[in-house]
């Protein structure tokens, strides 16, 4: 290894914005209410769990924000954006466990790795 070859833990964290990337970018944009909201997450956890190295996944879909957009509208549902989301995805790669975070902090979904565990 030199000086320039990213850690175990900088690799595990890079995986994890993979992940959040994948997440937001694939799920944006989704027909969403809150009858279908559960349904949702799920399709979301199972399909961010499906990539190398990602340990567990948890989304839940805010149903109070959701349901707060919706009462002045004559839709039944809206569109999936970050502002209705809470997600926790938690990454191993060699040994390094990264726990990361979104959720909104003043009026932007925020992205953000709150632990990493193993580092060397």
């Amino acid at each position: 290894m030199t000086a320039t070859d990213p850690t175990d833990a900088e690799a595990a964290c890079f995986e994890a914005g993979i992940k959040f990337g994948t997440l937001y970018h694939q799920f944006a944009g989704t027909p969403v209410s809150p009858d279908s909201a559960a349904s949702l997450e799920t399709a979301m956890e199972e399909a961010i769990e499906n990539q190398p190295h990602c340990t567990d996944v948890t989304v839940d879909v805010r149903t109070d924000e959701l349901e707060a957009e919706l009462a002045d509208s004559a839709a039944d549902y809206t569109e999936l954006t970050g502002r209705f989301l809470e997600v926790e995805i938690v990454v191993d790669y060699e040994g390094r466990e990264v726990v990361t975070r979104m959720a909104m902090e003043d009026g932007y979904p925020l992205m953000r790795v709150e632990s990493v565990r193993g580092r060397q």
